[in-house]
């Protein structure tokens, strides 16, 4: 069991097995990284990332949720999923959605049931301005592909205030007839992205414009959710908001990560990370580094901000993109 200072436990693994992507989302993956950022990156091996996670398993890991990066652009993914779903555990991946339709018989025959898709705009135009790329029409259809072969499809829509929030509604409206669950994720700062608090729409917001169109209710939520979740009367899908910002849910955090070279981060914002590959490649102990890097976890947000968008200097917060770190 991977317990920390304050007692909580981890059971939920995210795993970031690329740091590559065919989108170029200004949140995720900023223009302005220098040549070269990427290349020449020790990364995991299929067999390293098999080898890593099965010391977690032994201490309690549930979910390993695969991410990137775009992890359906990584050449091994086949094997990679092979290679996990073998695990007694839920495997779920977070993925923008433009490769899908290549991989949906490998998701079938390996039990992947939950695939979280990553969209920010139901507009082509806007779509395009947000990524960076024309791939609107096939993520829409690859969408469709999944829930037509049943599996259970979050959206994640990031919230900018002056981009994308004039959009919400139409995201509420497509829960109507759709069993998709949208989650309303508030902005949140990573190196690169030029996060500043004017451009949060934050829950509060969130919720007041929702309730001016709909009436809905409240879902139970469970401990560890990260996402407050809703539903519109009469909808088919819900929607939850993700308010990292404004109101975090570190006290029923349960999530670790590990970044595609092989760093555990024990906190999406944490500055310090642990070598697990290379303590792996050295043959050293890494169960020991795992459960020290647990311990080391902040009571919230890293133990870099708080709760107070408006006092935020983001320039000071230490960590990577967030390309870097693993959706």
């Amino acid at each position: 069991m991977l317990k920390d200072k304050f007692e909580r436990i981890h059971d939920y693994l995210r795993i970031s097995i690329t740091d590559k992507c065919n989108l170029r989302c200004s949140y995720c993956n900023p223009v302005d990284l220098p040549k070269g950022y990427f290349s020449g990156r020790t990364r995991m091996t299929a067999e390293e990332i098999e080898k890593i996670a099965s010391i977690f398993v032994s201490q309690g890991i549930n979910k390993i949720r695969i991410t990137g990066g775009e992890p359906l652009v990584r050449k091994d993914i086949r094997n990679i999923l092979e290679r996990l779903a073998k695990f007694p555990v839920e495997l779920a991946m977070t993925t923008n959605g433009v490769f899908v339709h290549e991989f949906i018989d490998t998701f079938k025959s390996i039990g992947l049931k939950s695939v979280n898709v990553s969209l920010d705009s139901l507009n082509s135009k806007s779509f395009f301005k947000i990524t960076g790329r024309d791939e609107f029409e096939r993520v829409k259809k690859n969408i469709d592909l999944l829930l037509n072969h049943d599996f259970y499809v979050k959206i994640n829509m990031v919230v900018i205030k002056g981009e994308n929030e004039n959009e919400i509604i139409d995201f509420i409206r497509w829960t109507k007839t759709n069993p998709v669950h949208i989650r309303f994720i508030e902005f949140m700062p990573f190196a690169g992205n030029s996060w500043s608090s004017n451009k949060i729409f934050s829950y509060a917001e969130i919720m007041d414009l929702i309730a001016s169109k709909f009436d809905f209710e409240k879902l139970q939520d469970n401990v560890h959710d990260t996402a407050k979740k809703f539903t519109v009367k009469d909808h088919i899908g819900t929607f939850a908001v993700i308010s990292s910002m404004t109101q975090p849910f570190c006290n029923g955090c349960n999530r670790l990560r590990l970044t595609t070279d092989g760093k555990m981060k024990n906190c999406l914002f944490s500055k310090h990370e642990t070598d697990i590959l290379g303590a792996l490649r050295s043959g050293k102990d890494i169960l020991t580094l795992i459960q020290q890097c647990v311990l080391k976890k902040e009571e919230m947000l890293g133990g870099q901000f708080k709760p107070s968008v408006q006092n935020i200097d983001a320039s000071a917060i230490k960590n990577r993109s967030m390309i870097d770190i693993g959706g």
